[in-house]
């Protein structure tokens, strides 16, 4: 792997969680752990558990999870590599280079194209705020309404007549500068790339540099009304820049997108600012190419709810009907703001403001989009019309993984249309089964749409799971004696594992727990040597299970003897309880012989697990039940090895 594991565990144990969380959130001690609203989703309760021995992170909430490397990638849009080299930074670690040293030569690479880019940002954006040529630019600008403050804020630029200005500026080797995209080489020369234009930077989610976009002014400002090239010029793709994975203003936009839990997608750097300069800034948008599902799996890192932005022409609208499939995929909210025909979000800020922010406010539904979509694209005063337009809105309608929410819009397309709710009702079933036939069925539940979406983002502790079942969710009151009862005690158990292992070692085994999720958890725990590489080896849920349980507190009164016996006893019953439904059906088939040795449990387990049932909620060592749970987790494993 490009980072040795013996570094990345370096870097993991170095690494405070609490401080690199509180960047983002504020947080709150809480017995040994921090709590604190969480980064992820809008809410108002804190549900987002930090616990600094176990360097896990879990949200009660909308159950993201991980440790500080899956933090950096979630909240910054970095991949494990890079998560890994920003903290190892941050801690003062040098990382070590894969075997023949590519991974190595790699980073030095990546290093030098920040660091050009980062002097290329400097260098443009002073030019801009002082240079004797910048004049035009800033006439532009200021026409745009766009003063001292916006200019510093988003670190507006300037380049001058084509030369070598820059590449004289920048003293790296002239390969890094023409990878960057910031010259190029003809004749020998090295040019500069971006020529009279206004210079937008382009940063990644954690600030830095890693593209330019370039605009000519009008016509009217350009020297000598010369034809400069397209309207807008993007760097070229490279290692730290590619265009389907970065979205523009992010790294401004994401601690107001974690707060409100909303994200606004439009198409261009000016519609960005504008949104800012409108009071919304939430805005990010695509640089010079759709939006992708990579966007969009980044944007589900921050945000529950999308509203697309674009210009309301068909390009926009078409734009926007690619992504239903992405909303269910990726457990989002999808909303389409209508704006002005004609208008762009840039001239709607300078224009009118309050009509911009009122777009965004009164977004609706990408699914509502749809359906109005169809039903005004058509004319509903004859027959005809209403019946097209009916059926077009049930092919949208058809898609959506809720019955209940297809239910209330195919009664309001009935209502539009003028026809019977139960004359569609077959319609959007025989439109159900066609997708289903396409391999496409329902839509998941929420739980797997989340997990899917987690998987998708890149492994490592899962960013979100299934919603719980039995003996996967939060401790349950406990009923009974000795200790917790029900999926309880094997939540509890795991716990102690997790957090007091050498309480609980040559104790627990993976027979005790009756719980599938649960055994699979033990099972990660038991083979991995330390909590990390166990959620990392674990599937999905049962990584998620360890992870929650590991940044949550264990109760003080935690008893590890007490715990053991519950599982004990809730085993043997349980295995039982099943020899007793074994031996009825072989009564029923009229076999004897195997009736018999059914029935033929030792009489000794009986008396074991009256032993457990008599036992106090706080057993000592010495208890004839602790010897007695030994005996019947003997006879269980006997028991689940000869099937």
């Amino acid at each position: 792997m490009p980072i040795p594991d013996e570094d990345v565990a370096k870097v993991r144990s170095a690494t405070d969680l609490v401080a690199v969380v509180g960047e983002h959130t504020a947080l709150k001690r809480v017995g040994r752990r921090f709590v604190g609203l969480c980064p992820f989703h809008a809410e108002r309760t804190a549900s987002f558990s930090v616990n600094p021995e176990t360097g896990l992170y879990y949200c009660f909430g909308c159950r993201a999870a991980g440790d500080a490397i899956s933090f950096v990638r979630a909240v910054e849009g970095c991949d494990f590599v890079e998560a890994v080299e920003r903290l190892a930074a941050r801690a003062g670690i040098v990382v070590r280079d894969d075997q023949d040293g590519r991974a190595g030569v790699e980073r030095g690479r990546r290093k030098l194209l920040y660091e050009a880019l980062s002097r290329a940002v400097e260098h443009y954006h002073e030019r801009l705020l002082s240079g004797p040529d910048a004049g035009r630019a800033r006439q532009y600008l200021r026409a745009r309404g766009y003063d001292a403050a916006i200019v510093r804020q988003f670190r507006l630029g300037w380049a001058g007549p084509a030369g070598e200005d820059l590449v004289r500026s920048i003293d790296l080797p002239p390969g890094v500068l023409v990878e960057a995209g910031l010259a190029w080489s003809g004749h020998g020369r090295l040019r500069d790339a971006f020529a009279e234009r206004v210079i937008f930077p382009i940063f990644d989610a954690g600030g830095r540099a890693i593209a330019l976009g370039g605009r000519v002014l009008p016509s009217e400002l350009a020297r000598g009304h010369q034809d400069q090239g397209p309207k807008y010029r993007n760097s070229p793709e490279s290692s730290v820049y590619q265009k389907r994975r970065t979205l523009y203003g992010l790294n401004w936009a994401k601690a107001e997108v974690a707060r409100t839990g909303e994200v606004v997608v439009c198409e261009g750097y000016t519609d960005v600012i504008g949104f800012f300069q409108a009071g919304v800034p939430r805005a990010v948008a695509t640089c010079g190419t759709a939006l992708t599902e990579e966007h969009f799996r980044l944007l589900s890192n921050f945000a529950r709810r999308v509203v697309l932005a674009f210009d309301a022409d068909a390009a926009g609208q078409s734009a926007a009907a690619r992504l239903y499939e992405w909303e269910r995929s990726h457990d989002v909210e999808l909303a389409v703001a209508a704006l002005p025909a004609g208008r762009d979000p840039a001239d709607l800020a300078r224009l009118d403001p309050e009509a911009l922010v009122g777009a965004v406010a009164a977004a609706r539904p990408f699914l509502a989009f749809e359906v109005d979509r169809a039903l005004q694209a058509l004319d509903l005063r004859s027959p005809e019309g209403r019946s097209r337009a009916a059926e077009t809105a049930l092919d949208a309608i058809a898609e959506h993984p809720s019955e209940l929410v297809r239910d209330q819009y195919l009664v309001e397309v009935a209502d539009r249309t003028q026809h019977d709710p139960e004359r569609l009702r077959p319609l959007l079933e025989q439109r159900r089964l066609r997708i289903a036939e396409r391999g496409r069925p329902d839509g998941p539940e929420r739980g797997d749409r989340r997990k899917a979406a987690a998987e998708a983002r890149g492994g490592g502790p899962v960013a979100a799971g299934r919603r719980p079942s039995e003996g996967a969710g939060r401790p349950a009151p406990s009923r009974g004696r000795p200790g917790p009862s029900g999926p309880r005690a094997g939540l509890e158990a795991l716990a102690l594992a997790i957090h007091r292992p050498s309480e609980v070692a040559g104790l627990l085994e993976a027979v005790l727990f009756t719980d599938p999720l649960q055994r699979e958890a033990f099972s990660a725990l038991e083979n991995a040597s330390e909590l990390h590489e166990a959620v990392a080896n674990a599937q999905p849920e049962a990584a998620e299970l360890l992870t929650r349980l590991g940044a949550a507190d264990l109760e003080d009164d935690a008893d590890p003897l007490g715990t053991y016996l519950a599982l004990c006893r809730i085993a043997a019953e349980r295995a039982l309880a099943a020899l007793k439904r074994e031996a009825r059906l072989a009564a029923r088939q009229q076999d004897p012989a195997v009736e018999a040795s059914l029935l033929e449990a030792p009489s000794s387990v009986q008396l074991d697990l009256e032993l457990l049932r008599e036992a106090p909620d706080r057993p000592a060592p010495g208890d004839a039940a602790i010897e007695a749970a030994r005996r019947l987790v003997a006879w269980l494993a006997r028991r689940e090895r000869d099937g």
